[in-house]
């Protein structure tokens, strides 16, 4: 469960400008306020199935944005990437290749 919530957080950070604010609302009551699906009914006033449903909607929707842009998956990578080029600049003590790693992931 924390695999899927981590990775659902992953994916709502990358696309959710994509969303309607309905669904923006529920998901980050949900996963970013951790309110449970009661919680959400009752603020807005909508049943907690109406709530359920919406928020699986919107899971399976971010899972089909990031299989056709796929930026998550590249952020992954990217960020590996990054990771053994700071070990290597650490095997090399190479301090100006470390800094460009470090002002890199800081962009990211």
């Amino acid at each position: 469960m924390l695999e899927k919530t981590t990775r659902i957080n992953a994916l709502y950070d990358f696309y959710q400008q994509l969303l309607t604010e309905k669904q923006r609302n529920y998901m980050e009551m949900y996963y970013v306020e951790d309110f449970s699906l009661g919680e959400i009914s009752e603020t807005s006033n909508v049943s907690r199935q109406a709530i359920y449903d919406n928020i699986r909607r919107t899971e399976h929707m971010l899972e089909e944005y990031e299989e056709k842009l796929g930026l998550y998956q590249k952020f992954l990578k990217r960020q590996a990437l990054l990771q053994e080029l700071y070990a290597l600049a650490e095997e090399n003590n190479d301090r100006e290749l470390k800094e460009k790693v470090e002002q890199i992931t800081e962009i990211e």
